[in-house]
């Protein structure tokens, strides 16, 4: 493998669209990926706003279907990660931890990692009743009292999830209204099960006698009072940061790491594209970032066309 068409850097939604597309030209496309394949939506419960799917459809079902389709059309799947990114005349050159594999073109679309408190006692208990997808470990917190933190989509399709499990769910968030779409306001604040915290915020997470979470520090924003919440466990869905460590350094970027890219995902370094959450002005939704995704694979091959063949 030291030498290929199309490299893809990310795994998730972006990744899959894009390997799809450069698989189905016939060009030999490598995708990596470090951590869990299909990414966000590989961890997520129910996806229902993704077209076609009348009646939703499963996260892992939808991303192991995504990589079998972009497979079956040649697309070759590494598990692992690429650690560094340079030019070199006609080539990217990729060193991964199989080696350096030297790509014609490269698809950034690495996605974004969640972004923390940064509190007291956040990493240490990370596992330990910390986490970032309820998707993952609500299952853990049977007949429990947890604590969900944010206001936007994420954090309240996960409050709802955990509802399955947690006897009850405090829904933590620092203004006094939520930022998630109507739909899903409307399931949570009418939920039995989930009690909404307005106006607050952790400045703490403490731990028990047995090193798991116990309870949280919070501060109240508008009269500043506090008190301390006992809850078995928390998870944080704040937002997320771009992983675009790979591009610093090569192309601009903007003050939150994203990727200045034109409508074609070309970051005006030629044969390199980002596309997805890595890029400036995503939506930062399953379907615009299979889109980016497909956007890129086709404006690479019409570069590989133009100026490489």
């Amino acid at each position: 493998m030291s030498e290929i068409d199309i490299a893809i850097i990310g795994g998730g939604p972006t990744g899959l669209a894009a390997g799809l597309y450069a698989a189905r030209a016939r060009r030999r496309t490598v995708l990596w990926e470090r951590g869990v394949l299909g990414g966000q939506i590989a961890l997520t419960s129910l996806v229902e706003n993704y077209p076609g799917f009348a009646d939703g459809v499963l996260g892992p079902d939808l991303a192991i279907d995504m990589q079998r389709q972009a497979e079956s059309f040649g697309m070759e799947t590494v598990y692992g990660g690429v650690d560094r990114l340079r030019r070199e005349p006609g080539y990217w050159v990729l060193a991964t931890s199989e080696g350096e594999v030297r790509a014609r073109a490269v698809i950034v679309a690495a996605g974004a990692d969640p972004v923390k408190l940064g509190v007291p006692g956040e990493e240490a208990l990370t596992g330990r009743g910390v986490s970032y997808c309820a998707t993952c470990d609500a299952a853990f917190f049977g007949g429990e009292v947890v604590a969900v933190v944010g206001g936007g989509d994420a954090a309240v399709e996960e409050a709802l999830f955990t509802t399955r499990y947690a006897r009850h769910v405090y829904l933590i968030h620092r203004r006094d209204r939520l930022r998630a779409s109507a739909v899903l306001q409307q399931r949570a604040l009418a939920h039995e099960r989930i009690e909404p915290l307005w106006d607050t915020v952790v400045e703490e997470v403490a731990a028990g006698p047995d090193g798991q979470v116990a309870s949280l520090a919070l501060r109240h924003v508008a009269s500043g009072s506090r008190r301390d919440l006992p809850v078995a466990g928390v998870f944080i869905f704040i937002g997320h940061r771009p992983s675009t460590e790979l591009l610093r350094g090569l192309v601009p970027l903007d003050g939150g790491g994203h990727a200045y890219v034109n409508l074609w995902m070309e970051t005006g370094q030629p044969g390199l594209f980002a596309a997805g959450e890595v890029r400036v002005d995503s939506a930062r939704q399953l379907a615009t970032a299979a889109g980016d995704g497909v956007t890129a694979a086709v404006r690479a091959e019409h570069y590989l066309q133009q100026y490489v063949d």
